[in-house]
């Protein structure tokens, strides 16, 4: 009897032992799993973040390639320069006549005119005018009455001493066979500035003085003075 008492004891003891270790074997599977969950919830936690993170720094350096320029092949950008400006190459010829007069109203006109000629250019294949270029003589120009002949007979009027302009601008062209003259008009009187035959008179509206360019190239006209002299010069232009 005591025997079975002992075997039963034995067996009750070896029951709670048992389901001891069963409980606390499954209590330590449960926390770990709830351990291996909580951790994975915090890695891909942070993973999202950081995958958040890289997108918006990659859309951020897109953004700022789109709103650089872009950037032209064959070297680092320029900035825009001007156009350059046709250089004269050389001299093709000039002339020269000598002022008779030193009337303060003839030297005015003929600053005007020569300013106006000066650096006009007439490109290869076109008709240079002088009327046109200098335009009416007129006191609202700054022209003042001096020398003209009209009829033979000579008088004044606004723009005397444009005719000698033109008469040295006529022989420095007629030094050049590829500059074609179209239009020219004597003087109804001799004109102590050149010799007979070789004058250009000019009136806007009436009298012109006319060429063409057929050179090749651009000719600029450069008109100058002094009291003494009026000199034209005619370059090739590149």
């Amino acid at each position: 009897m005591k025997k079975s008492i002992i075997i039963i004891a034995f067996i009750i003891i070896a029951l709670i032992g048992a389901s001891s270790y069963f409980y606390y074997k499954n209590y330590a599977q449960i926390n770990n799993s709830n351990y291996e969950a909580e951790r994975t919830s915090t890695e891909d936690s942070a993973n999202k973040s950081e995958q958040n993170q890289e997108k918006k720094q990659s859309t951020q350096e897109q953004a700022n390639n789109n709103a650089q320029p872009a950037k032209q092949p064959g070297g680092p950008e320029q900035p825009n320069q001007p156009a350059p400006t046709p250089t004269e190459a050389e001299e093709i010829s000039s002339f020269s006549t000598k002022i008779y007069t030193k009337d303060s109203n003839r030297q005015n006109n003929i600053t005007i005119t020569c300013s106006a000629l000066n650096d006009t250019d007439i490109a290869n294949g076109s008709t240079f005018s002088f009327c046109n270029t200098v335009g009416r003589s007129s006191p609202s120009k700054g022209y003042k009455k001096a020398d003209i002949f009209t009829d033979g007979q000579k008088t004044k009027g606004y723009g005397g001493g444009n005719c000698q302009v033109s008469t040295t601008l006529y022989n420095a062209v007629l030094k050049v066979p590829t500059l074609k003259i179209t239009e020219r008009h004597e003087h109804s009187n001799k004109v102590p500035y050149i010799q007979n035959g070789k004058d250009a008179a000019v009136s806007y509206g009436a009298y012109d003085f006319k060429f063409v360019n057929n050179t090749g190239n651009t000719v600029r006209i450069k008109a100058s003075h002094t009291t003494n002299s009026v000199t034209i010069r005619l370059v090739k232009v590149l």
